[in-house]
């Protein structure tokens, strides 16, 4: 039955298969590996040329000229013509005249064309394909598709089985599969219409009668395996969009029953306006991905266990004590695709110091939240969806190389014509791949993507869970001045997966820096809404320079007018990096634990008031606290302290024995051993450790008031000049100089009430800050023209400042300047007057 499909009929597709493999007896093909030694290419197989008067070499020489010796070196696809070819001939090569390069069979015939494929890629190239064509116009665009599709197939049938081929001077077949078994036929989709074609060879694959076909997709989905339907779709669906040189795996279900193995590969052609019009591919038989009996059993146990799996963890667990003991791998870990980012489900061994240095830096919550952008091997491989084996060795990336220096297997997971998750496997000792661990990852990649997907539909909860807390939580903590914070968030493994618990660290002006942990009542989405809000809101006040009590007061206020019965414990402290000295403000939370420099711990006695939003009289007290370099300060929330059958004065106790023992050098193992090995939580978990180290070279300030006089700039300037005088700072001074003049000058021109200027020199920068009384925002113009008398001030500010801004203060702003200093240029010895408030011009001296 034929149809028009608008299609246009070329001779690659009706009888590419035959012209490939030689099966018209009038052409050659053959594949060329490296022989042993690497001097050579030795001639592997050869299919076709029967009756023909020629063959080919057995052997080219790597260092010489030849089509198939220049096609391994560069990588490049040769397509040679007749003139072309004989024009080799006539360099020397080794198709020379006067030569034997035909096997003692002949001198070829003038009308003959040759193509030469690489095989492999630039990082192992597994040798080459070679096809001979009685045509002198052999090789159009789309035979050329379709023969690199062919040649993709060939190579990974000699990647599958580790095809390493040993030069040997008999002639016999060397490849694992033959090259007779990697025949395959070719199919044409147009996009417009749905419509496909699909030669002889394709047919019998699928086990398709010619005259059954009638060019619809579903008469092959009919033929395919369940399990790879989907995969299969989303290649030849009217209206799909495959992705450039896609490839996959699927197995058809013959008439006897027979499962069998195919390999699909397609390439998606464009129109001359560049929008996708047809797609070319190839199926080739794939027997020699044909699990063993014992990779048999475990697919089905997979597939069994996969089957009562309705959330990612459980999928991701499944996987993992399926596959990790046949495969014996050391490190296994299964994570979702979201966006650019790994997010891990499961970890076996789940002890964050059996991992890379680059996951635990991700460690934030239970499992590590990475980006993929920084792996970019890893992030290659999904791209192409192949699965990928890297031997011991291997140049990869820390983040990957650590994770199996004896050998890595990634394993990308598709589903619905995408990539939804990766499944990684990593070994220690040194690990040799066999064709039998490519076929049983091969065969689970599409069970486990596909479990992926139907978790996340009959667990729409779960997703809205990890999505909120993800989202609500921050990504990382900042780097801190004197001392290094780390955070832990578990959720609860009973219910909704979602919390109230939260936590920050908020870095404030002066050296300050806020940490704050707390807890929304109840275990839902809506009190996740709440910490959401109350986490902005209280790192709105704090960065506005509310002292600790009064931020906590005006979150108190803030959720008693929200329209909300729930209420929120918090703590809140506010510590001075430089001095070592803590604010803490208690609202109906957990006391802090402390462990001292010499090893013991205690549970502060701070002063408390009631949670925020429940009494709009509630009061907040201070209470001051002086911690000594060494201490490490703990927050945390009473679903680590208290449990249905754990008291909260003993869950306290348990953890101040572990903070006793754990090791202050790595705060991050040290949160790790603090949240223990439970495994069964009735409530989220929300952990914040900061170890307090001091500063080294605290930073120098001074304080200065402005009066509004008319020569108040002038004042300024001299107070500054003197300052970094008795700093020691002389190479930028005038660049300082300039940048108070213009922060000054705006600040009297455009608010009222008092100016301040603050003077820091920190590290290698000066900072140079000016308060005033109004709130808003200062705004550099687009642009200025020559004739304008104002609007230049900032834009002098930004172009003689490392950087700039301006922040909210509580009644007013705060407009800033860094300028980098010349390394080495740090204050001389004493400091002087730089250390207090001296006396100025006129005595403006506050």
């Amino acid at each position: 039955m034929a149809y028009d499909d608008g299609f246009r009929r070329t001779e690659a597709v009706q009888a590419v298969t035959a012209r490939v493999l030689g099966s018209t007896g009038a052409e050659l093909t053959a594949v060329f590996v490296p022989a042993e030694g690497g001097g050579d290419l030795q001639l592997a197989e050869m299919v076709g040329g029967s009756g023909v008067p020629y063959g080919l070499p057995t052997r080219y020489p790597l260092s010489g000229a030849s089509p198939v010796a220049t096609a391994f070196r560069t990588g490049v696809a040769l397509w040679l013509s007749p003139a072309e070819l004989a024009a080799y001939g006539a360099d020397g090569s080794p198709l020379a005249a006067g030569t034997d390069p035909w096997n003692g069979a002949g001198t070829p015939p003038p009308d003959v064309s040759l193509a030469v494929l690489p095989l492999g890629g630039e990082t192992r190239r597994l040798g080459c394909l070679v096809v001979v064509e009685p045509a002198a116009e052999a090789f159009d665009a789309d035979r050329r598709h379709l023969l690199e599709l062919h040649a993709d197939q060939v190579a990974a049938g000699l990647e599958a089985v580790g095809a390493r081929v040993m030069a040997r001077t008999e002639r016999r077949s060397l490849l694992g599969p033959g090259l007779d078994t990697l025949r395959g036929g070719a199919f044409t989709l147009l996009l417009r219409t749905g419509r496909m074609t699909a030669d002889r060879l394709v047919l019998e694959l699928f086990g398709i009668a010619p005259e059954q076909f009638d060019g619809r997709v579903e008469t092959l989905l009919a033929h395919t395996a369940p399990d790879d339907a989907p995969a299969l779709m989303s290649i030849v669906e009217p209206g799909g969009l495959p992705v450039a040189g896609q490839q996959l795996s699927i197995r058809i279900r013959r008439t006897n029953g027979e499962l069998r193995w195919l390999s699909l590969r397609c390439r998606v052609l464009v129109d001359t306006d560049g929008a996708p019009e047809r797609v070319l591919g190839v199926v080739a038989d794939a027997s020699y991905l044909r699990p063993t009996a014992d990779e048999v059993s475990v697919v089905q146990r997979l597939s069994t266990a996969l089957a009562g799996a309705t959330t990612v963890r459980d999928v991701s667990r499944v996987v993992v004590a399926t596959l990790r003991l046949p495969l014996a791998a050391r490190r296994m870990a299964v994570a979702e695709l979201e966006a650019d980012r790994l997010v891990v489900s499961v970890l076996d061994p789940p002890e964050p110091s059996d991992w890379p240095a680059v996951w635990r830096a991700e460690w934030r919550s239970e499992w590590p939240d990475t980006s993929c952008q920084s792996m970019p091997t890893l992030e290659s491989v999904l791209r192409s969806g192949h699965v990928a084996l890297w031997p011991r060795g291997a140049a990869l990336e820390p983040g990957l190389a650590d994770l199996g220096p004896g050998g890595l297997a990634v394993l990308p997971l598709p589903a619905e014509g995408r990539i939804v998750g990766v499944c990684l496997l990593g070994w220690d000792e040194e690990h040799a791949f066999g064709p039998e661990e490519r076929s049983l990852l091969t065969a689970t990649a599409g069970l486990v993507g596909q479990a992926l997907v139907r978790a996340h539909a009959l667990d729409a909860g779960h997703e809205l869970a990890t999505m909120l807390q993800r989202s609500l939580l921050p990504r990382k903590l900042p780097t801190l001045p004197g001392g290094v914070a780390v955070a832990r968030y578990l959720p609860a493994t009973m219910g909704l997966e979602v919390g109230g618990d939260w936590y920050d660290v908020i870095p404030l002006a002066d050296g300050h820096v806020a940490l704050v942990i707390g807890d929304v009542e109840g275990h839902s989405a809506g009190a996740a809404t709440i910490m959401g809000q109350m986490r902005t809101a209280i790192r709105a006040y704090a960065v506005e320079g509310h002292p600790p009590d009064v931020v906590v007061s005006h979150a108190n206020r803030l959720l008693l007018g929200m329209e909300t019965d729930l209420f929120a414990t918090c703590c809140y402290v506010d510590l001075d990096m430089e001095e070592g000295i803590a604010w803490f403000v208690r609202a109906g939370h957990l006391p802090p634990l402390l462990r001292l420099p010499d090893g013991s711990t205690e549970a502060l006695r701070i002063e408390g008031g009631p949670p925020l939003g429940v009494s709009a009289e509630g009061e907040y007290p201070l209470t001051e606290v002086g911690l000594a370099a060494g201490t490490v300060l703990v927050l945390l929330t009473d679903g680590l302290a208290e449990s249905a059958t754990l008291p909260l004065d003993d869950g306290i106790g348990r953890v101040r024995a572990a903070l006793a023992a754990a090791d202050p050098a790595d705060a991050g193992r040290l949160a790790d051993e603090l949240l223990g090995g439970a495994k069964r939580r009735d409530d989220d978990v929300a952990l914040l450790v900061l170890r307090y180290d001091g500063m080294r070279v605290r930073p120098t300030r001074v304080r200065w008031a402005v009066w509004r006089l008319p020569d108040a700039v002038m004042h300024a300037r001299r107070f500054t000049a003197r300052t970094l005088r008795s700093w020691g700072v002389t190479d930028e001074v005038d660049v300082a100089l300039l940048v108070v003049s213009e922060l000054v000058t705006n600040a009297i021109a455009h608010t009222q009430g008092e100016v301040r200027l603050d003077l820091t020199l920190a590290a290698d920068r000066l900072r140079v800050a000016v308060n005033d009384a109004s709130p808003r925002a200062p705004v550099k113009p687009a642009s200025v023209d020559w004739e304008a008398t104002g609007g230049r001030g900032l834009l002098l500010v930004e172009a003689m400042s490392a950087s700039w801004g301006s922040v909210p203060l509580s009644g007013g702003k705060q407009v800033w300047s860094e300028i980098s200093l010349p390394p080495g240029e740090r204050p001389g010895g004493g400091g002087g007057a730089a250390g207090a408030d001296a006396p100025s011009d006129g005595g403006q001296v506050r």
